[in-house]
This record gives structure tokens, C-alpha cells and sequence, in this order.
């Protein structure tokens, strides 16, 4: 078969290891298919269908001080072009000095069954029972006075890994997300009120507009009534997707060769890790399954570039469920088989998800329920723009946005300004003094990078808001 016409991701790697003259080789081949929808003010303003591909080549390359390793990326990739991608990974590996992560390419089995089958793709069609519900949303948002703003997206990545040593893997990943906003006159001010919810799903059938907009008409009721407060420490309650906010940049921290060396929170004091340490009086479990029903993900490393957290060596790698806490006892950090090796500590890479359970049964409702009984107590819905203040402590810095409400014995009795925050979320484990029932969730901050997520909401007794934000 002639170059121009071998475009099929996994003739594309197979003549990419055909051509290769490298001691080892791995190829990625990623296709990528999405569809979205963008509404504002209860009314469609765009929609559209897009696809796209990358091929990575990763060329490794012995020599007499070790073993190199050269990455090239591009994307609209099609065979006539792979002998070029794969001579400048090669060009790319000779350059470089030995990498520090170089261990032996993972070695294959069998191939997957469906290694050669076509890309799995995503269209419009995947709105066909969303889409008629959320214009039904719109018309009862515009009844009551309130605007509807937002997106909807679905994309579908189908990753064909090969290596030199055998690998031929297929994963095919479909990622859903929506974001919804609702806007209504305030009272009393020129500021609108404002209300987000946002929800991650894998072909959107189980996401109903129209309870998504009554919840947000709920939000909206309860800012008719605005209380200043005061920066403070203050009883807080933390949904879901707050949750998932602090501690999908936790994970991203727990690497285990950074804490070895005392660089993180997750450094032991004299030396060496906190693995085995109880971080939380709760019986917490934070964990990554790449088989957990609604959240699945590759059960296999896909790796484009070395750092702490993954090795282009170690593409192909098994991926179990990895406990990362176990009843508030950290149990595993982040490592490739480099910086296990290093650390002494077991290999653990990270999955493409996270699942956070300390075995509770309460909805936020009844959390609500039981706050705000010995003082003012505040209900979030989420935080925007984390960023790290102290690596030692894993101190982060952050707003909240769209409604920050009051609970007063029981009940949310209003809505309170916007804060920043200072809170390190290592700490927050520690002093959470009760967690609700586990649910998929969607990050608002991190939704971008990261969406396969389950977690509870938490009470946390003293949230650090530490100063006031005119922001909403």
C-alpha cells in the first residue's frame, strides 16, 4: 500500500516503527472528533463539529553514557509526511544528552483486538435528546425573568499506542461537558444575580436541562436577600466540584520523587515521604480506577513528554486502581518506574481520574440541614482562579464565584459577598469533620484539563476566607 494512501491511525503507526532506525521507538497516534453547542441570553448562538489528529514519535537512542530519548509532535499528520516526523525524533534524540527516566520500553502482548479498527467519532447527533430539553429550559427561563448563558461540549479521543517491543493498544475516550449559567436582575443593585452548575458526562443521556435550570432558579431565589460579611474563618460547606478543584491540584502535586527530595507537602520532615501517614481523622479514600463505572479512562499509560508525574518510557504501562489514601492514611504517591526506584516506593502512575469517599450518605441538602446552628455557616458553589502560594504547604490561593449563601440555623437564608481564600487542601483533610455522599462532579477551574471526577461534599468547621472580593 502506497504512503498516501495508509492514513489510518494504525497503518500511520506502523509505518512510522517500519521506518524508524533507532534503537526503540514508540508511536501515538491520537484522533480527536468533538461537537458543541453555545447558548446565551435563552437562545442557541453556535454550534459546530470539528475533528483533528496528532502523531507523536518518541525515538530512543543508546549511547556510551546512556540512553536518549528524542519527542516530536504534529498534528494533521498523514503518511506521506511520517518518515520526516520520525527522522526529526531521531535528529531530536542524538542532540540530547542520556535521560535521567530511561528504563527498557515496555514490552507487548497481544495487540488489542480492536488495535486496527477506525477511529471511534463523536457528531451533533450526540445533542439529539439534550438539545430539545434545553429549549424547553429556555422558554421557562424567559417566563421567569432569568437568562440562560453557556456550553456544551462532547469529544471522543481514540489513542493507537505502538512500540518497537510489541505494544499495540487502543483506548477510545468520550469526554462530556456542560456549563450553565443563569443571570437574573439583582434587587436593590445594578449587580445580576448569578448562578453556575456544571456536569461531566460521557454521551449526555443522563443530563435533564430543565432540573438543571430549576436548580439554578433555586440559586437565584436565594441571592433576593444579600448580607455583607466580613473576611473570617467560617463553618463552610464545599460541593463537589470545589472539591474536586483542591484535590485534582493535590494529585497533581503528589509526586513522589518531588516529596522525597522535600520539596512538598508530602515531604517528611529529616527526610523521605509521609506515605503511611494519617492525613485525615476521617476514614477518607481517594482513589484512581481507570475501570470506575461513568468515570473510565485509558487503563494504560499515554505518555507525550517526561516530567515527575509520567515517562515516554514507560508507555504502554498497566494502569490498576490505585489507592492513593486509604481510611486518611496516605498510602501511594505518584510514581514512573524511574522515581519508584528512586524513592524506593511502589510504581504508580496516575489514571485519567479521581474518586474521593469517606463512605457518607448525606446529599448537600442534608448537610445544609445540619449547619449554621452556632453561628453563621456559608454554602459555596465553586472556586475559580487556584493558584499555589507555598509548594511546602500546599497553600493555595483562590475566589469563589456565583453565589456565596448563608446558612442560618438549617436553612440558606441569603447570599453573602464573594471572598478569597487561603487554604491548603492537605489541611482541609485534616480538619474536615464530615463528608457527604460521593457524585460525579465537574471542576469548574481544572474542568478544562481534567473532568473524570467523583467527590462528596465536605463541612470544613474554619475555611480560611481571608479577605473580601468584589468579584461575582
Amino acid at each position: 500500500m502506497s504512503p498516501r494512501s495508509s492514513n489510518r491511525p494504525h497503518e500511520l503507526v506502523e509505518r512510522a516503527l517500519g521506518l524508524s532506525r533507532a534503537e526503540g521507538c514508540v508511536v501515538i497516534v491520537g484522533e480527536e472528533s468533538t461537537a458543541n453547542l453555545r447558548w446565551a441570553d435563552n437562545a442557541l448562538t453556535t454550534n459546530g463539529a470539528t475533528r483533528g489528529r496528532t502523531v507523536t514519535v518518541i525515538a530512543t537512542v543508546d549511547g556510551a553514557e546512556g540512553t536518549a530519548s528524542g519527542v516530536v509532535s504534529r498534528s494533521a499528520v498523514t503518511a506521506g509526511e511520517i518518515e520526516e516526523l520520525v527522522r526529526a525524533a531521531e535528529a531530536a534524540a542524538r542532540a540530547a544528552g542520556p535521560a535521567e527516566d530511561a528504563r527498557p520500553l515496555v514490552s507487548g502482548g497481544p495487540p488489542a483486538a480492536d488495535f486496527t479498527a477506525p477511529p471511534a467519532e463523536t457528531s451533533p447527533a450526540v445533542f439529539d435528546g439534550f438539545a430539545p430539553a434545553l429549549g424547553e429550559s429556555f422558554a421557562a427561563a424567559r417566563a421567569q425573568g432569568r437568562g440562560l448563558y453557556g456550553f456544551a461540549q462532547h469529544e471522543v479521543v481514540s489513542w493507537y499506542v505502538g512500540t518497537s517491543t510489541g505494544v499495540r493498544l487502543r483506548h477510545d475516550q468520550p469526554t462530556g461537558t456542560l456549563e450553565l449559567n443563569a443571570k437574573a436582575p439583582g434587587h436593590g443593585t445594578s449587580v445580576p444575580r448569578s448562578a453556575w452548575l456544571g456536569r461531566a458526562t460521557r454521551d449526555f443521556t443522563d443530563l435533564d436541562p430543565l432540573a438543571l435550570d430549576a436548580e439554578l432558579a433555586g440559586r437565584l431565589a436565594w441571592a433576593r436577600r444579600r448580607t455583607a460579611l466580613p473576611a473570617g474563618r467560617y463553618e463552610t460547606l464545599l460541593p463537589p466540584t470545589a472539591v474536586a478543584d483542591l484535590l485534582v491540584y493535590t494529585m497533581w502535586s503528589a509526586t513522589a520523587r518531588d516529596a522525597a527530595e522535600g520539596r512538598t507537602v508530602f515531604s517528611r520532615p529529616g527526610g523521605g515521604t509521609r506515605v503511611g501517614e494519617k492525613l485525615s481523622s476521617l476514614p477518607l479514600t481517594l482513589r484512581s480506577d481507570p475501570g470506575a463505572p461513568g468515570l473510565e479512562c485509558a487503563p494504560f499509560v499515554v505518555a507525550t513528554s517526561s516530567d515527575e508525574s509520567a515517562s515516554v518510557f514507560d508507555n504502554g504501562l498497566p494502569l490498576p486502581a490505585t489507592e492513593w489514601i486509604r481510611g486518611g492514611v496516605l498510602e501511594r504517591l505518584i510514581t514512573t518506574r524511574h522515581s519508584a526506584e528512586l524513592t524506593g516506593l511502589p510504581v504508580a502512575p496516575m489514571a485519567d481520574n479521581l474518586v474521593l469517599d469517606a463512605g457518607g450518605t448525606a446529599s448537600l441538602e442534608e448537610l445544609v440541614a445540619a449547619s449554621g446552628h452556632e453561628g453563621p455557616a456559608l454554602l459555596l458553589t465553586s472556586l475559580w482562579y487556584i493558584r499555589e502560594v507555598d509548594p511546602a504547604s500546599l497553600l493555595l490561593t483562590g475566589l469563589t464565584r456565583d453565589g456565596v449563601y448563608l446558612v442560618e440555623g438549617g436553612e440558606v437564608t441569603g447570599e453573602v459577598n464573594n471572598f478569597r481564600f487561603n487554604e491548603s487542601p492537605v489541611s482541609l483533610l485534616s480538619r474536615v469533620t464530615e463528608a457527604g455522599r460521593t457524585e460525579r462532579t465537574l471542576p469548574r477551574e481544572w474542568g478544562e484539563y481534567f473532568t473524570r471526577a467523583a467527590m462528596p461534599a465536605l463541612r470544613v468547621p474554619d475555611f480560611n476566607m481571608s479577605s473580601v472580593s468584589q468579584g461575582v
